[in-house]
């Protein structure tokens, strides 16, 4: 870090700098260096246990089977390129941290994972740009309470609350994060914000920015922001589906230059790949019993496991336009913001990259709602449900070689015995239980 960039941090009149990192559970956690001790810890960074990778979301202590435990000093090294003044909390700005063991990256590490992966698809010729497409519910009260009581894009619903959005907004765009969409969904007091793509690495530390600023910035306006994908019984879960497309020389490889309106084979190929794990990712994308509430067919969530152009009922959706050449990108409809985004977007990139690999054919798309189809006809077109809990989602997991090797062994285990942790504590909840510890979780 330059002499520039520090003064620029004393003229921003910054006390603290936060080192953050995402755990297993996708808790956003952190430890902060004090401005005038920044310099002598940023080659080394700040000490954090090992068993920071092996603590589930319900408490810290560390889970069984996780193969970590008391012993062992991770060093988390700011990424400098990370740094970012908070507007949201003045005299404290960010960096995300990469989790070092004796020098070397650290195979638990989830961001580390991601950036292999990256490099995966590099040498296959490809680069993955994505985004993280977030739906949020803003509460009020002590009480469980919607933000208000308006429907799908009701601009009632805007005037409310316009003070929080344009200060979410605005706090966005003073971190660098170009703000391309907003609108109420359908929930009472659920929102929808997008921002523009990223490089993969890029997009999923936005990813977990944009978490951070969402839920600070309502806390200023005394409301609660959450993001777990199922409040309320009788109303809209919140998905984050992720966007992605895939590029080579400055090229989009997602359309087919030969057919308007069509995918490339490459792309192909990956959505295969993604289509084929997607039963295995589901225990990384939606990683929680909550999750399973808001996959169910019918509520535009991607319960069964197809593709089609445009169907926000398929599990990936490829959305067309009259620009040429068409389409841009694809949709995964199956995650939610309770997924480690280093995780998802990482583990993704992983399956279709296997599509590519083993050339995997696309099955045709699907056009109607998969819901509507009889069990015969959902068979004769290889339409499957997807895992209807986290427990199944694991089970399956635990037995895919592909993305478990792409994990690699330390990754898979702790990563597997935290969401097993969960689910064997939380299996038996209702909603009500499940809202309660996790509302403010994510």
């Amino acid at each position: 870090m330059d002499k520039e960039t520090l003064t620029s941090l004393d003229r921003a009149r910054v006390k603290f700098v936060r080192v953050l990192w995402c755990d297993n559970a996708n808790i956003i956690r952190a430890k902060a260096i004090h401005r005038k001790r920044l310099e002598s810890y940023l080659t080394h960074g700040v000490g954090i246990t090992a068993a920071q990778q092996a603590l589930p979301v319900m408490f810290d202590a560390v889970v069984e089977n996780s193969g970590l435990g008391p012993i062992g000093e991770i060093r988390l090294i700011p990424d400098v390129t990370t740094l970012t003044l908070l507007p949201y909390a003045k005299g404290h700005a960010r960096m995300i941290g990469d989790m070092v063991l004796s020098g070397d990256s650290w195979p638990n590490c989830p961001r580390y994972f991601l950036k292999r992966m990256i490099t995966a698809a590099k040498e296959v010729g490809i680069e993955v740009i994505a985004a993280f497409e977030n739906e949020f519910y803003l509460l009020q009260g002590d009480q469980i309470y919607p933000g208000d009581d308006t429907v799908f894009a009701a601009t009632l619903s805007m005037d409310i609350h316009q003070p929080v959005i344009d200060s979410i907004a605005d706090a966005l765009t003073e971190q660098g994060m170009t703000v391309e969409l907003y609108y109420p969904e359908s929930g009472p007091g659920q929102q929808e914000i997008s921002v523009l793509y990223r490089n993969a690495l890029a997009a999923a530390d936005q990813q977990i920015a944009f978490r951070e600023t969402v839920k600070a910035i309502a806390r200023q306006h005394n409301l609660k922001a959450s993001f777990l994908p199922k409040i309320f019984s009788n109303h809209a879960g919140s998905g984050c589906h992720l966007h992605l497309s895939l590029w080579k020389n400055g090229k989009n490889l997602v359309p087919s230059l030969d057919k308007q309106g069509s995918l490339s084979n490459i792309a192909q190929q990956f959505i295969a790949g993604i289509l084929t794990h997607l039963p295995a990712l589901m225990a990384i994308t939606t990683p929680t019993p909550n999750s399973y509430r808001r996959l169910q067919p019918q509520y535009w969530s991607g319960a069964y496991q197809c593709w089609g152009y445009d169907n926000r009922e398929a599990a990936i959706r490829v959305p067309t336009n009259p620009t040429f050449p068409s389409p841009t990108h694809f949709e995964v409809k199956t995650v939610d913001a309770t997924a480690n985004p280093y995780l998802a977007l990482g583990a993704i990139i992983a399956t279709g990259l296997d599509g590519i690999k083993n050339q995997l054919n696309l099955s045709d798309a699907i056009q109607v709602d998969p819901a509507i189809l009889t069990e015969e006809e959902r068979q004769s077109r290889n339409i499957n449900r997807l895992p209807i809990n986290l427990g199944q989602a694991i089970d399956i997991l635990e037995k895919n070689e592909i993305i478990l090797t792409a994990l690699g062994k330390d990754l898979s285990q702790s990563f597997i015995a935290v969401r097993r942790k969960e689910w064997d504590f939380m299996k038996d909840w209702n909603l009500e239980q499940e809202v309660k510890l996790l509302l403010e979780r994510y």
